[in-house]
């Protein structure tokens, strides 16, 4: 019988998983989807002979309403000793191969799916919802895909810096890993020393004081935030010009990693752009989608469903006036897992900025995927704001969701009568 020795760093991982794997199936959500696709992947998640992809552990997190910055340095030290096992690097780049068939998969289907929907000659039939379903299932797998492959090619080069074992005492001190650019700065300005090329002009970082993005994978932001506030003469953060800048900074920045196969690099460098004026990110989907990195604006779009409740609304409101609604209807639907609080805050923070589609939309979508009892739920959170709203919501889509709605409403005490 052969026995598999787990690292210890792995052990403890599982460990904590099987906790949260218990706290996740009891609040629904994520949990079934994952047990429904690929129970024997879970299974051996489970068990600890294989590493769960991280953005199934943040989407169990949200379906409990936890941070996942605790759990990152957790996970990354299960994947260091997972993929420092014998055949650990051929394993991450044949994962990441056949992640890059599924994302370019999903990519074509999408298409597909998009186009039968604009000429379906009844767009309100059954068969319509059955390809909007479809649809939205196929962005999810999609921006996952994408998500992996950042990972794992993350961990790939974690993997080639990470200094071989000594051979004795007189062993030569191994190189220096190669230093990884960090910082609001390099996001959006790509320096000499970075990519190795001229840096177009830099373009100053977010105001001191703004809404931080939570949980690690936006991690190292507040100690490497160096840029310099705008100063007389510069362009304010909302200005088209300076928007365009910004946005071709990070292209031509992200370019060069690309070109110099830094994916973890640009994978980092994508997500400091949530850190900067959501006025810009209008600006940055459209180069990127000019210089035909449109996966990685959807990779962007996912990162930017775990903001905090505000800085979503925030961005989902910058889409939606830059004439991106698509992209904004998006945005809010991946952010639905998330905690009942946390969606409350959204819809606040969205009709306190006069977006009141948006905020309409997101409780559509929330009567359309969770269950009434977590509208309930949500309603309890404001109930003068989000009860009449929810109504609307529930009445836009059928009587029955209308009628299950407000049974929820009554036996949960947040409607009388």
């Amino acid at each position: 019988m052969t026995v598999t020795h787990i690292p210890s760093e792995m052990a403890e991982f599982t460990h904590w998983l099987g906790g949260l794997a218990a706290r996740a199936e009891r609040a629904g959500g994520w949990w079934a989807v994952f047990a429904e696709r690929d129970p024997d992947g879970l299974g051996a998640c489970l068990e600890g002979a294989e590493l769960l992809p991280w953005d199934v552990v943040a989407s169990l997190l949200q379906d409990v309403g936890e941070d996942p910055g605790p759990a990152r340095g957790l996970y990354a030290a299960a994947a260091g000793a997972h993929d420092r096992r014998p055949g650990g690097a051929e394993a991450l780049a044949a994962r990441r191969a056949l992640m890059e068939e599924e994302h370019r998969h999903a990519g074509t289907r999408i298409r597909e799916l998009d186009l039968l929907l604009l000429t379906h000659p009844e767009p309100d039939s059954a068969e319509a919802a059955r390809l909007a379903h479809d649809l939205a299932w196929t962005r999810d797998d999609l921006a996952r895909a994408a998500a992996r492959i950042a990972d794992l090619a993350d961990r790939l080069d974690r993997l080639r810096a990470a200094p071989a074992p000594s051979a004795g005492p007189d062993a030569s001190p191994p190189p220096a890993p190669e230093r990884r650019p960090r910082g609001a700065r390099y996001a959006w300005a790509a320096d000499d020393d970075a990519t190795g090329g001229p840096a177009p002009a830099a373009v100053p970082g977010p105001p001191a004081g703004g809404a931080e993005p939570r949980g690690a994978r936006f991690r190292g932001r507040a100690a490497d935030r160096t840029a310099a506030p705008a100063g007389p003469g510069e362009a304010a953060p909302g200005d088209g010009e300076a928007a365009e800048r910004a946005a071709a900074n990070a292209v031509y920045a992200l370019q060069r990693l690309r070109a110099q196969g830094r994916t973890g690099e640009a994978h980092v460098l994508l997500c400091e752009a949530l850190g900067g004026p959501p006025a810009r990110l209008p600006a940055l989907a459209a180069a990127l989608h000019r210089a035909g990195f449109g996966a990685d604006w959807a990779t962007l779009l996912w990162e930017a469903a775990s903001l905090p409740p505000a800085r979503l609304a925030a961005v989902a409101g910058a889409l939606a006036d830059a004439g991106r609604p698509d992209d904004c209807e998006q945005l809010l639907r991946q952010g639905l897992a998330r905690p009942v609080e946390e969606l409350a805050g959204a819809v606040a923070a969205l009709v306190a900025e006069g977006h009141d589609r948006e905020a309409q939309a997101l409780l559509t979508a929330f009567i359309r995927v969770r269950t009434p009892e977590e509208a309930a739920r949500l309603a309890a959170v404001h109930p003068a704001l989000l009860v009449p709203r929810l109504g609307v919501a529930a009445r836009s889509l059928s009587a029955a969701d209308d009628r299950a709605l407000r049974h929820a409403l009554r036996v949960g005490g947040v409607l009388g009568g």
